[in-house]
């Protein structure tokens, strides 16, 4: 029965996980949802700029401090390791759920693209870039980061297996292609307003020291000198680059 509720515990939490990256394609790229970065009633400058940040800085610390070895560990002494993935994956889509509903906009125009070609383009590589981060999931193993592989080996007796360390196709051109593919989506934009690029401003920020000096920590002390052989060899976020 337990094995069961986490079963559907974790199937839940990777519904919610679906439903906030959906919403995330069309919050950024101001499509088809009710709730975008550049919708609703624009507030103060000032009480834009404080909401919004705060609303980046919770989502922020919640998708660090969660993805922390010693939290993991904290947790599991808890919890059935089982549920340890389905659990960041449900409050981190929580907290993305939170900035969409409560973001509020600021709609100063920083740029707009008239020419029709290049918002076609720059339409096209926003879309590429969200392509490049679901794709970069299943070049190592979607289901396993997701949560569903653990709760699936769970239900059927059996232990998960530590993740492996893979370097498949975009991982031969950067190290985390994910946090690739999100920079190009949210800064790829025919029309960037204030609040947007308050958006992509802050999220490239924390990609950048989130990875540089707390993931890549973990990846050295967990995989060793294999990780380190591929620091040296592959760039980190941008391809073609030393680091």
């Amino acid at each position: 029965m337990k094995k069961s509720i986490i079963f559907i515990y974790g199937i839940v939490a990777y519904c919610i996980f679906l439903v906030a990256f959906l919403y995330a394609i069309g919050f950024v790229g101001n499509f088809f949802v009710p709730k975008t970065i550049d919708s609703g009633i624009e507030p103060s400058l000032l009480k834009a700029i404080l909401t919004n940040t705060i609303l980046l800085s919770v989502f922020a610390l919640q998708h660090s401090i969660m993805a922390r070895p010693k939290f993991k560990e904290w947790f599991t002494s808890i919890f059935s390791q089982a549920m340890e993935r389905s659990t960041y994956i449900l409050l981190s889509s929580l907290a993305l759920l939170l900035v969409y509903w409560q973001w509020q906009p600021i709609t100063t125009l920083v740029w707009e693209t008239e020419n029709t070609i290049l918002s076609s383009i720059l339409t096209g590589i926003f879309f590429l870039g969200w392509v490049i981060v679901l794709l970069s999931t299943f070049m190592i193993n979607h289901f396993e980061l997701f949560g569903l592989a653990q709760i699936f080996d769970n239900l059927k007796n059996r232990k998960t297996s530590n993740p492996k360390f893979q370097t498949n196709y975009f991982y031969k051109l950067v190290r985390h292609p994910i946090m690739l593919g999100f920079l190009i989506a949210f800064w790829a934009t025919p029309v960037m307003t204030l609040g947007h690029l308050l958006f992509s401003i802050v999220t490239t920020l924390y990609i950048f020291v989130a990875v540089k000096y707390l993931e890549e920590k973990d990846l050295r002390n967990f995989i060793g000198e294999e990780y380190e052989t591929y620091q040296k060899e592959v760039p980190m976020i941008i391809p073609f680059t030393k680091k």
